[in-house]
């Protein structure tokens, strides 16, 4: 009896682990440790506004094709994330934010990031691009409830 049981324990353990479980854990560093005090103190430029937000938001879903990997609302599950391992971040999740910079999202978004799908964008945005990005993916976390 208990040798039938193993393989619906194994499935209902399978369907409930969490869709992010694929992803770089939340703390695992972004930036290479010879950068991070550098990407640390990096601060946007821009004033927080929906101007700036609706500028990110276009360059999100345009320009920049982000949501492609991480999704129209952020979630990390774009058409392409299936491709991905490590899974695209999941942007809604509160614990990923605040453990970072937003001098690291820059740092990491411009550069790329090591061992993952995330090629360097800085040869494609402007800074000032890259800040409005940071700035409209910050929302997908207020849209999902408090921190």
């Amino acid at each position: 009896m208990k040798t039938r049981m193993l393989p619906l324990l194994a499935l209902v353990v399978s369907l409930t682990i969490p869709s992010w479980a694929a992803e770089r854990h939340r703390l695992q560093l972004l930036v290479p440790e010879d950068k991070l005090a550098e990407a640390r103190v990096l601060t946007s430029p821009l004033p927080n506004s929906p101007e700036t937000v609706a500028q990110g938001k276009a360059i999100y879903d345009g320009k920049g094709a982000c949501f492609r990997c991480h999704g129209k609302n952020g979630d990390g599950n774009g058409p392409l994330a299936a491709r991905l391992n490590p899974s695209p971040r999941n942007f809604q999740d509160h614990g990923f934010w605040s453990h970072r910079t937003e001098g690291e999202i820059f740092w990491v978004i411009k550069n790329g990031s090591p061992g993952t799908g995330l090629v360097g964008y800085g040869d494609q945005l402007t800074d000032g691009e890259i800040w409005t990005i940071i700035q409209y993916i910050r929302g997908f976390t207020r849209e999902h409830g408090p921190a």
